[in-house]
């Protein structure tokens, strides 16, 4: 096995759709950090922020994180600021900062309060902290002109003062140190990590247990493509016609079309819960009266005012679940003056989603080629990551690989359990991004 140095380490899977701990014991094994208390517990942490307003709190203002965030919204949803899925503008240079009750916070703002939050909840386990920190990085940042070089800098204002030694690696090379671990021989895996914001591949060679070095990284590549792309799919075909897209308005006695920006921040999280803004519902009003059907654009106003965004993307959710399950499903949802329900196949989901999976085949095959080698040279397929789940991902693979190459299981835990091994090696910095 890898040679590992007995100092304790955390590794830290910040992921768009959830955040997953584990501590690297002193004497080589690892856990899972829970959060909460021992009558109700979790190893997954909703990547979720709630802000409201409390005259008691720091400049008024009081927030929560994880499941937490989401059990304070759907307490007081109207009074409530809440955001998911920031992690998709880390590399973005148009998202400068959101105004949350008139206070500008950036990038760093919220990733600083969410870990804030992350080791509250997380009590005795994260009360001391290792020295030694390592934080999972995708291969490919999601977002339009992602800029890595961006993203590493608001990542290190985040982490600021998290650890004393602070590594970036990237997500699917912790998943394949996970993986190592199971395996009793040589092997050349190819790692494919499906979350919500990408899809990454690794290819790592793995030695016999107990080499010194367990784990060759040979190439890595990804796109910004994953779970949030594919809601994005469901919420245009069954959701966005509905609030305007696709309609008119008039100008200077003109017919133009309604400007498709609108609709790609509604359907994208990261974005929606910025556009509960005086500007934006400022500048929707002036497209509502000059709207061919102004009770679409109205109706995407009360979606937004009455912050129903979450009960929307919830039930996208549980429709890409259900579809997951079984070959037909039924989409419904009720609330700001919008009802909606449609059964939707399978085949249809795959249909919308077709493109996408091309453009995340391309990137695997970007990786094999890096790598210089066929999918005949590879002796294992470890796929993990929540949005992996899909069946059309696994289609994809099959079409590819032999079943008895293939491997499952800890989807959204396996990351954060192989960053921590990497943590107790004596050289963490050989595995940094």
């Amino acid at each position: 096995m890898t040679s590992r140095s007995g100092k304790p380490a955390l590794g830290l899977d910040f992921g768009t759709t959830n955040t997953v701990a584990a501590l690297g014991r002193s004497d080589g094994s690892t856990e899972l950090v829970r959060f909460g208390d021992v009558h109700q517990s979790t190893a997954v942490f909703r990547s979720a922020l709630c802000f409201w307003e409390d005259e008691r709190a720091w400049q008024g203002i009081a927030h929560e994180a994880g499941p937490w965030a989401i059990e304070q919204y759907l307490q007081s949803p109207l009074d409530c600021r809440f955001i998911q899925s920031f992690k998709s503008v880390a590399a973005s240079p148009l998202f400068e900062r959101t105004l949350i009750y008139n206070r500008p916070y950036g990038f760093e703002d919220l990733g600083r309060t969410f870990l804030r939050h992350l080791e509250s909840h997380a009590g005795d386990a994260l009360a001391s902290l290792p020295d030694r920190i390592i934080i999972g990085r995708p291969v490919e940042y999601a977002g339009a002109r992602a800029d890595h070089r961006l993203a590493r800098q608001r990542y290190d204002l985040m982490f600021e003062g998290f650890g004393k030694e602070l590594y970036y690696v990237y997500e699917p090379l912790g998943a394949a140190h996970s993986y190592a671990s199971r395996l009793d021989r040589p092997a050349t895996i190819l790692v494919a990590d499906f979350g919500g914001g990408t899809a990454d591949f690794s290819v790592v060679g793995i030695a016999e247990p107990g080499t010194a070095r367990r784990c060759t990284p040979l190439a890595h590549a990804g796109i910004g493509i994953a779970g949030d792309q594919f809601d994005y799919r469901i919420l245009d075909r069954l959701v966005l016609p509905l609030l305007g897209k696709g309609a008119q308005y008039r100008s200077f006695g003109k017919l133009l079309d309604i400007p498709g920006g609108y609709f790609t921040d509604f359907a994208n999280w990261s974005k929606l819960a910025m556009m509960r803004s005086r500007k934006t519902i400022d500048e929707l009003r002036r497209l509502q009266r000059d709207a061919v059907d102004p009770q679409r654009i109205a109706t995407m106003i009360a979606l937004i005012e009455n912050e129903q965004g979450f009960a929307l993307y919830d039930a996208v959710g549980q429709l890409k679940r259900a579809l997951s399950d079984n070959e037909a499903a039924r989409f419904t949802f009720s609330g700001g003056g919008i009802d909606i329900a449609a059964d939707v196949e399978r085949g249809q989901f795959e249909e919308w989603i077709a493109p996408d999976l091309a453009r995340i085949e391309a990137a695997m095959d970007h990786a094999l080629e890096k790598a210089a080698m066929s999918e005949t040279q590879i002796d294992r397929v470890f796929l993990t990551g929540g949005s992996s789940l899909i069946p059309a991902i696994a289609k994809l693979f099959e079409r590819r690989f032999d079943a008895e190459r293939f491997a499952t299981g800890d989807e959204l835990t396996s990351i954060a359990h192989g960053l921590a091994l990497i943590g107790m090696d004596h050289d963490p910095g050989q595995w940094a991004a």
